[in-house]
C-alpha cells in the first residue's frame, strides 16, 4: 500500500526540525554527535519513530539516548508549533545501526577479496608438480 504524500511530507519536515533542534537548541551535554537518519510517522499521527545514529562508543550511545528521551517533550512541543498541529506525534527514539553494519560488511568483503583464493593456489600447485614430473 502506498504511503500518503502528506505523511511523507510530515516525515521529512519533522526530520528537519529535529535535526535543527538537536544541533542548535538542545543543550543537554549527554547528547553527542547525533544524526537523524529517518522519521516514520504512524498513519494516525499519534506516534513517530525517530531513527538516529551517534558517533562514539556504546556508553556514549546510551547517554545520548537518555538525553534524547529526556528532551522529547520539548521537541514535541516545537514540532506541534512548527507544523501547526493540535497534537504532535509522540516521539520514540530508535538507534539506527545501519552505518555500523555496512562498515562491517564492507570490511569483511575487503578481507575476503584480499585473501588468495584457495582453489586457485591448489590448482597452481598441482600444475607446478606436473611440470616438475616431466
Amino acid at each position: 500500500m502506498a504511503k500518503s504524500y502528506r505523511i511523507e511530507r510530515i516525515n521529512g519536515t519533522i526530520k528537519e526540525i529535529l535535526s535543527e533542534l538537536i544541533l542548535n537548541q538542545l543543550k543537554d551535554p549527554r547528547v553527542g554527535l547525533v544524526t537523524i537518519t529517518e522519521v516514520r510517522v504512524a498513519k494516525d499521527m499519534t506516534m513517530a519513530k525517530v531513527f538516529y545514529s551517534v558517533m562514539g562508543e556504546e556508553e556514549e550511545r546510551k547517554e545520548t539516548h537518555k538525553g534524547l528521551v529526556s528532551a522529547r517533550y520539548f521537541m514535541r512541543k516545537v514540532i506541534a508549533t512548527e507544523l501547526k498541529l493540535r497534537t504532535a506525534p509522540e516521539l520514540r527514539f530508535v538507534y539506527d545501526d545501519t552505518l555500523e553494519r555496512s562498515i562491517a560488511i564492507e570490511t569483511a568483503l575487503r578481507e575476503h577479496k584480499s585473501e588468495p583464493d584457495q582453489s586457485e593456489s591448489d590448482q597452481s600447485e598441482s600444475n607446478q608438480s606436473e611440470s616438475d614430473d616431466e
